[in-house]
Order: C-alpha cells, then structure tokens, then sequence
C-alpha cells in the first residue's frame, strides 16, 4: 500500500485515537500541570509523524518518528505515574499503555523500513559511482 498522506499512516491513526482517550480520560483531572503535559506528549506523537511526512524526505522523516516514539515513551511514563496517584484505573493503564507500545512497535518497523531503502538506494549509488 502507497501512503499518500498522513493520514494513511496507521500509526499516526492509532496516535490519533489514543490521544482523544487520553484528552477525554484527564478532562476533569485538576492537577492542570499534568494534564497538560500528557494532553501535548500524546498530540505530540501524531503531530511528528504527520509534519514528518509532509517534510517529503526520508532523512527528516525519520527525525520525526524518532521524536513521535520518544513522546510515546513519555506518555508511557506520565502513565505510571497517573496510576501511581490514582489518576487513572489499571483497565485504562493498561488499555493506553498497550497502545503506546503498540505506536512505538510500528514506528520501530516504519524507521527500519525508511532505514532500509535509505542503505538500499546508498548502495545502488555507491555502485553506479564505482565506490564500496
């Protein structure tokens, strides 16, 4: 499947997902300051991969998912903490943090493939210049 947009990116879909069950899982929550933060890192993993794509190289591209997997690793932290001060239920801990896991796994495998052809079409150049 071509992705034509970032919209079509199934890890930017679920980062979608999972930020409005975190945006509707902390509404109330009135510690503002952490709200906020785990509300900006979960944007933040949908916003990198989209401005990634739309960047239209592989280089920055592949900044940007390492950006959207490092934000994903911070909600996963921010999460602890939130069931640590019952901010949130082990159903709705692991529900989020199964999901970040699961972003983090497709990213992983989206860099390697960007990764991958980066090398491939290196070598082909290197090759047809002659170099090893």
């Amino acid at each position: 499947m071509k992705i034509e947009k970032f919209e079509d990116i199934i890890s930017w879909q679920k980062a979608k997902t999972l930020s409005i069950f975190i945006y509707k899982t902390f509404d109330s929550n009135k510690d503002y300051a952490f709200r906020d933060q785990i509300q900006r890192a979960s944007v933040s993993i949908m916003n990198n991969i989209a401005e990634g794509f739309e960047r239209k190289g592989n280089k920055e591209l592949l900044y940007f998912l390492f950006v959207a997997k490092g934000s994903s690793a911070e909600v996963r932290s921010m999460l602890y903490l939130a069931l640590e001060l019952k901010y949130i239920t082990e159903k709705d801990f692991q529900k989020m943090y199964n999901e970040t896991i699961e972003i983090s796994k497709m990213l992983s495998g989206f860099i390697k493939t960007l990764e991958s052809a980066d090398e491939l079409t290196s070598s082909c150049l290197d090759t047809r210049l002659g170099r090893k």
